[in-house]
């Protein structure tokens, strides 16, 4: 069976077994988006910041740039240079299911904000602030199935233009059980499965348009259920 066909078939039955423990469904009072992940919807205008998005217009505008590819474990370890044009055309593929996470490069986080500065202009950030933190961007372009494992950071936004992605999500006093070098697909296939209801996490899936906040030192998991173009406001 071709790779591509078994990691959507993967996909496709973990969508049918994932229990309804969704962020669409939980409630925190007025300050709940301060002290749990909230999805967010109809904030803000960014289609042209999606049309600028597309395969076509980001080949024309920056098939020759060189951008920096990072792995997919938790920590990130290896970075890789290559032009657009070739990660696009020959990396941006569904994930191999069986592949380890520092053999697994893609292009998020690492982004050239002098370069890609006319694409950046365009988009809308979510119109909220935390006092004392600065918005910095992650861009990024991933293929079916990647991910990046369980990590945390500080709070932020992480906005879907096109495909979807699925967030697993810890609070802070919750460690999940993960390898650092085993991709997201793995641990779904792998320890998923076998984890008691209670010991589960949070989940949602981010649509196009939408944007899901996650706050300091959550952590977390991402999958992409398909070819995804995705940016996060990092509040630091």
């Amino acid at each position: 069976m071709a790779l591509g066909v078994r990691l959507l078939l993967l996909l496709a039955l973990w969508a049918l077994v994932v229990p309804a423990r969704s962020l669409r469904e939980a409630g925190d009072g007025g300050c709940y988006a301060f002290s749990r992940p909230v999805i967010l919807q109809g904030l803000t205008d960014n289609s042209r910041f999606r049309d600028l998005c597309s395969r076509q217009r980001l080949l024309a505008l920056f098939g020759d740039s060189v951008v920096r590819l990072s792995t997919a474990n938790t920590y990130s370890y290896q970075k890789v240079d290559l032009p657009f044009q070739e990660y696009v055309e020959q990396m941006l593929h569904p994930q191999d299911p069986f592949s380890m996470g520092n053999d697994t490069l893609y292009f998020f986080g690492d982004n050239n904000f002098t370069e890609w500065a006319s694409l950046f202009r365009h988009y809308s950030p979510p119109p909220f602030n935390l006092l004392g933190t600065i918005p910095a961007y992650s861009f990024g372009i991933a293929g079916a199935g990647s991910g990046v494992p369980f990590h945390w950071h500080g709070p932020g936004f992480s906005e879907v233009i096109y495909g979807r992605k699925r967030w697993f999500l810890y609070p802070p006093a919750k460690t999940p059980e993960f390898h650092p070098n085993k991709t997201t697909l793995a641990w779904l296939r792998d320890t998923y499965p076998a984890l008691a209801l209670s010991a589960r996490p949070l989940e949602c899936t981010i649509h196009a348009g939408e944007v899901l906040y996650f706050p300091d030192r959550w952590w977390h998991a991402t999958l992409n259920l398909e070819t995804s173009v995705f940016i996060s406001t990092f509040l630091s």
